[in-house]
């Protein structure tokens, strides 16, 4: 059953707060099992102590995320030259989407790539790179434009700001406890209960968040492709657009693995070699690709990628 945009705002909206939920509860056991391991009788304090950061760290992405974010990728704003391209796809996907155009930032640097963030579907941003813009056409950079716009209209951008903020905590703490785990000195009987269970949370806690990130990535990245296509009305664009950023032989500098399930391909991935995997934190290019054009009835092109014997694409939509 297809929901209407206001049922698909509902229900990321919700998915974002059972997602935070479940990173602050990792991160209290394993805030109540680090603190056991040095203080075996206060490892309550831990855990209320990690949780209570982690919703304060919760309510500062809420609020103010979309700005760290921005401020962690060395955005700019655009020059009136570059405004005059950009407003202008800007503001007709955004009309096409029924919602307030998004105000637009760039980043300086040569790989092409863009992301969105913002706090609701009324306070939308779209981040673009210099790249993009120079190795895109108009048709390929609105198209690009239009799938960062439906992650903003299906209120996507939440959860992906707040997940890029929130489950930093949890590697952050498994580096502190690692790095002092050997200079502690003894341990009693009953630190060594808490003892395996950190050591157990740290290995897992890690991966637990990631792959939460990744699945809530990778389910919605299909999902904004078919509604920028809607909304472009032309799917060979972001078919095009999708093959010129994910075989760039540039890397993008500014990116880190915090933000970059934000991107519209993955940038630490060279070349398009990202593939079906539970780390991975986009669907693989090609498949993306291959939807788009089954879409539309085009044949593939040659360049810049062969993508010959493409596998079916699995429903990520469910």
């Amino acid at each position: 059953m297809r929901r209407s945009i206001p049922e698909q705002i509902a229900a990321n909206t919700r998915k974002s707060l059972v997602s935070a939920f479940m990173v602050v509860v990792v991160l209290s056991a394993l805030g109540a099992a680090v603190t056991g391991s040095y203080v075996p009788e206060f490892w309550w304090a831990g855990g209320i102590g990690s949780a209570v950061l982690g919703l304060i760290v919760g309510l500062v992405a809420w609020h103010k995320g979309p700005d760290i974010i921005l401020s962690i990728s060395e955005t700019r704003n655009a020059s009136p030259a570059e405004l005059r391209t950009l407003d202008n796809v800007t503001e007709e996907m955004a009309l096409a989407a029924g919602i307030p155009t998004p105000h637009v930032y760039l980043i300086d640097d040569p790989a092409p790539n863009a992301f969105a963030t913002g706090n609701s579907p009324k306070e939308g941003i779209v981040v673009v790179t210099t790249g993009l813009m120079e190795r895109l056409d108009r048709d390929e950079l609105q198209a690009v434009v239009a799938h960062e716009i439906a992650h903003i209209r299906n209120n996507d951008v939440k959860l992906m700001t707040t997940l890029a903020i929130v489950a930093g905590l949890v590697p952050l703490i498994s580096e502190f406890f690692l790095r002092t785990f050997w200079r502690s000195g003894k341990k009693n009987a009953e630190s060594l209960v808490f003892i395996v269970i950190a050591l157990v949370l740290v290995v897992l806690a890690p991966i637990f968040t990631k792959l939460l990130e990744m699945s809530v990535s990778r389910r919605r990245e299909f999902l904004a492709d078919s509604t920028a296509s809607q909304l472009t009305r032309n799917p060979e664009a972001l078919a095009s657009a999708l093959e010129k950023i994910a075989f760039s032989p540039q890397r993008l500098e500014v990116a880190n693995h915090a933000t970059e399930h934000m991107y519209i391909i993955n940038p630490f991935k060279p070349l398009g070699t990202e593939g079906w995997s539970l780390f991975s934190t986009h669907p693989p290019v090609h498949a993306r690709i291959a939807a788009l054009r089954g879409t539309s009835g085009v044949r593939k092109r040659r360049a810049p990628g062969d993508f010959s014997d493409m596998p079916e694409i699995p429903d990520q939509r469910r």
